[in-house]
């Protein structure tokens, strides 16, 4: 009996922490930020707020704070912006992994229908509205959203920056 429930709690155990490595994301405008706490409020457009740590690993892309090689994520965030946030979750607390600027001075985004996703190269194909086929290289986050039925999903927003000459997405948004 005794061996069945030490079996049972570590496989509970290793749900739990495989739990906590899931990206998820939420797109929203900042609300406030507040360097000294270290947290970003982004209020998602069906009015939730999520407050977010910001840590050492956050990335940022698309912002004026990238282009010149900060590496302080509060330097381009700003109240008002229009963001994705990749976070993980432990317990209650959500922990910013990528930021995202979308509009304006962000990542740029093109309407293209999935053709096929290759998850060892992490690449997927795409045909653009123009009717050419086009490669995109999958950023961290972007990598472990494809395992939510992106070859199904048809026509998609991809949210990309280029780099070196490649095409780098960092966000897809079905419908």
């Amino acid at each position: 009996m005794l061996r069945s429930w030490v079996v049972g709690l570590t496989i509970g155990a290793a749900i739990l922490f495989a739990a906590d490595d899931v990206v998820t994301a939420v797109e929203g405008t900042v609300k406030t930020v507040d360097k000294g706490a270290k947290t970003v409020v982004v209020k998602a457009g069906d009015g939730t707020e999520h407050t977010f740590q910001v840590v050492g690993r956050t990335v940022e892309h698309g912002a004026d704070a990238t282009a010149t090689g900060s590496k302080d994520v509060f330097s381009g965030l700003k109240e008002g912006d229009h963001v994705v946030v990749h976070y993980t979750m432990k317990g209650s607390e959500k922990t910013a992994e990528e930021v995202d600027h979308l509009g304006k001075d962000g990542l740029k985004a093109g309407e293209v229908v999935v053709q096929s996703v290759n998850r060892g190269a992490k690449t997927v194909t795409v045909k653009t509205a123009q009717g050419t086929e086009e490669t995109f290289h999958l950023a961290g986050a972007a990598a472990k959203d494809t395992g939510k039925g992106l070859e199904k999903a048809g026509k998609v927003t991809v949210y990309y920056t280029e780099e070196a000459g490649k095409k780098i997405a960092h966000f897809f948004k079905q419908g």
